[in-house]
């Protein structure tokens, strides 16, 4: 259908499953709400993820995430706010490591579960708050626009990048939600919870303290 600009699309979509499946503060964000609240409570994230990406994409095709990018200001409030939410993050998954098992065994039946909406915030603004995302997505952009990219092009980079954060984010919570990681979350919660507070606080810190 788009015989001059094809060959770019592999490229893009090989680099954004890349990308995308890497273990991030995304992907970790999903699996440990997979575990803990089930698969219901992990899509929820896993959309706000997804919506959060495609936002991202659709700014870089129209240009408008580049120009972001060359204001310096942008870029600290975005790390500043990224790594505080990071490292509050952190903070819940630290205190919930330190929840002893009778509590968070009532935790896991519904008491103190999170609504959807909270839920699918905390996805996106995993995602709109990471300036690595804005960064990737011009990289990407670039990558798979050709000289003579037409808006047909634009429109099937930023589709497909969508079906497959769908299938990659989706993937995680249903599989991390299955009955065999429910159980092995439910015997070592606090280890599960210590890890993820660990990275979180790790990514937050290195989201301030980056330079780039």
């Amino acid at each position: 259908m788009f015989p001059d600009s094809t060959h770019h699309l592999i490229p893009v979509y090989t680099a954004y499953v890349i990308a995308v499946a890497s273990p991030g503060p995304s992907n970790m964000r999903i699996m440990g709400t997979a575990m803990h609240h089930g698969r219901r409570a992990a899509l929820m994230v896993a959309a706000g993820v997804v919506t959060g990406s495609v936002f991202w994409g659709a700014m870089a095709a129209t240009g408008l995430a580049a120009i972001l990018a060359r204001y310096a200001e942008a870029l600290i409030v975005l790390k500043v706010f990224g790594g505080l939410y990071l490292l509050y993050l952190a903070f819940k998954a630290g205190r919930s490591a330190m929840t002893s098992d009778n509590g968070q065994s009532r935790h896991n039946d519904g008491g103190g579960s999170s609504s959807a909406i909270a839920l699918y915030r905390q996805g996106l603004l995993i995602h709109l708050a990471n300036p690595k995302s804005v960064l990737g997505w011009i990289a990407l952009v670039t990558l798979g626009l050709g000289p003579n990219a037409s808006p047909a092009t634009v429109f099937t980079i930023l589709l497909g990048c969508a079906v497959l954060s769908v299938v990659i984010f989706g993937g995680y919570a249903v599989v991390f939600s299955t009955s065999p990681m429910v159980r092995a979350y439910r015997r070592a919660h606090r280890w599960i919870e210590g890890f993820l507070a660990a990275f979180f606080a790790l990514a937050g810190f290195r989201l301030l303290l980056s330079r780039s």
